[in-house]
């Protein structure tokens, strides 16, 4: 761990990278240490690093295997994440198979600040097609919203994307909306085309960040983006070290809300809660 960057400046642009890991089926070890050696090559670069779902040990439906590698939410890979961001001074989101107290199991999304504060949400939308249901427990909190140097930032992932209620951004609450995905070549196209529609409609910019190579699913090229209000894709491909792909934005609040006083649409949405 070698970074010790200086990089804040509160309510200006900043600067994400989403990181798509070639991640090793349930080798924590290695996962975390190319997790690393991604995030250590653009600190002083990036004010977010974003991870796929389920990064540190691969999208797992088998129940004995999800509980062997299940941690509490202050277990190694959170204290991992907290190290590596109070050093590289920059925050790190991401997805991991979560064991809560009561035995149950989540797929639990975070982001870890460099002061060590991390947020959580649980996976509401479990993908019971591939049989996501019948190991983790769904959960039932909103999707949160984070302050961080002067930005909203809301975080949900995977299957999430497909349900635009759920993602609705009420009153502009938030200004990013952080998809930690593993989203197979095979459904690409919706992907691709999900994200740029949650953009839009939400007048807010999107990160995607999903992983690459391969897993009992199907195979993953690299669909990583970042995409503006506008549904315009503003992300460049950041040559990392190993051959990691990273994509990385520059994302503006300026530009932000000058386009929401111009454009006012979620001023003329229909007004409802979600319980």
């Amino acid at each position: 761990m070698t970074c010790n960057n200086t990089r804040p400046h509160l309510n200006g642009p900043l600067t994400v990278a989403a990181i798509g890991l070639d991640i090793a089926t349930s080798d924590k070890k290695a996962n975390l240490k190319a997790a690393s050696t991604a995030i250590e090559a653009i600190a002083g670069h990036a004010d977010i690093a974003v991870l796929p779902e389920m990064f540190s040990t691969g999208y797992i439906l088998q129940a004995d295997t999800a509980r062997n590698l299940a941690e509490p939410s202050d277990g190694p890979t959170i204290e991992w994440a907290a190290k590596l961001a109070s050093a590289c001074n920059l925050a790190i989101a991401g997805s991991f198979i979560a064991l809560d107290h009561d035995g149950r199991l989540f797929n639990r999304a975070f982001l870890t600040e460099p002061s060590g504060e991390t947020t959580y949400y649980d996976k509401h939308h479990l993908f019971s097609t591939g049989g996501e249901d019948k190991v983790y427990t769904s959960g039932h909190k909103a999707i949160p919203t984070i302050r961080f140097r002067g930005w909203n930032i809301a975080l949900a992932v995977c299957y999430d994307l497909r349900f635009p209620v759920w993602l609705r951004n009420s009153h502009n609450g938030y200004d990013l909306l952080i998809i930690v995905a593993n989203w197979p070549d095979s459904r690409a196209y919706a992907w691709k085309h999900l994200l740029i529609a949650r953009a839009i409609e939400n007048q807010a910019y999107v990160v995607g960040c999903n992983r690459t190579g391969s897993d009992d699913f199907g195979n993953y090229s690299g669909t990583s983006a970042i995409i503006d209000p506008k549904g315009q894709t503003i992300g460049t491909e950041a040559h990392l070290p190993d051959g990691i792909q990273c994509v990385m934005g520059r994302i503006s609040h300026s530009s932000l809300y000058e386009f929401r006083e111009k454009f006012p649409v979620l001023l003329h949405g229909d007004r409802f809660t979600i319980d």
